[in-house]
């Protein structure tokens, strides 16, 4: 749609960029109102969100990489372009929470709470992240026929020109602010074990995120059994989500027998 923001005279500001950058404002923004509400140590929430914001950017772009070896081989430098698009929340999302659960654990915080207090800034972030894709026409739908469909007539878009698409950058927008909306609802009513809101994040995005790769029309990484990479590790993340989250409530519900 709007791949270029605005140009100061040789320097050029892509939306997609900004975006990202405004995603990860109000991701911090709304994780320092959490963490205060239940008085969390502001330096070690600071220190914690810029680890989990430099693992996450690094493990995104790698795993894009991967997903896209045969192109970066040949172009090697476009690997350190992440400001024109290419990264892929799972692959930022695993490396983060390593990272993050040892600098918590480090700390001397219980991890399932602090990733509680997490789950709806990360959900939000996404939300708005969602945006800059779309501005920039990456991770672009299928044709479509529905009145909705999007057509992108920027040359600079990474999108296909003239052809209506479905939003699918909006889809996954609208579902994430939802989840986090409901996942910030169930923590001001939080009763339940440390790291069920998390794990209902995870569980209720990889839903999300299943459902929108079907309508996905951008080369999306070598296809194994009908589903893209993101799928795979989407369905694999549903499952342990589940069996996790069922896993608290029996024994939640046990301690109260």
């Amino acid at each position: 749609m709007f791949p270029i923001l605005l140009h100061i005279g040789p320097l050029t500001i892509r939306t997609y960029g900004a975006m990202v950058a405004l995603a990860f404002l109000a991701a911090l923004q709304a994780a320092r109102a959490v963490a205060r509400s239940h008085r969390i140590g502001e330096a070690f929430f600071l220190d914690l969100v810029a680890i989990l914001i430099v693992s996450g950017l690094l493990g995104a772009r790698i795993l894009y990489i991967l997903v896209n070896l045969s192109y970066f081989r040949e172009n090697p430098w476009e690997s350190f372009k992440v400001w024109e698009g290419g990264l892929v929340f799972y692959g930022g999302f695993l490396l983060a929470a390593l990272v993050g659960i040892i600098f918590t654990r480090y700390r001397g915080y219980v991890v399932g709470e602090i990733a509680d207090l997490l789950a709806p800034a990360l959900a939000l972030g996404q939300g708005i992240g969602r945006w800059g894709c779309f501005f920039a026409g990456c991770c672009y739908g299928k044709p479509t026929s529905l009145p909705w469909g999007v057509r992108f007539k920027d040359p600079a878009s990474l999108a296909p020109l003239g052809v209506p698409l479905h939003p699918v950058q909006i889809y996954e927008s609208i579902g994430d602010l939802l989840i986090a909306g409901l996942l910030w609802l169930m923590l001001q009513r939080r009763r339940g074990t440390a790291g069920e809101v998390f794990w209902l994040y995870v569980l209720l995005y990889g839903i999300l995120r299943f459902a929108v790769e079907t309508l996905r029309g951008d080369d999306r990484g070598p296809i194994h059994g009908g589903l893209a990479p993101s799928q795979l590790i989407a369905l694999t993340a549903i499952l342990i989500a589940g069996s996790i989250l069922l896993v608290l409530k029996t024994s939640k519900h046990d301690a109260h027998a």
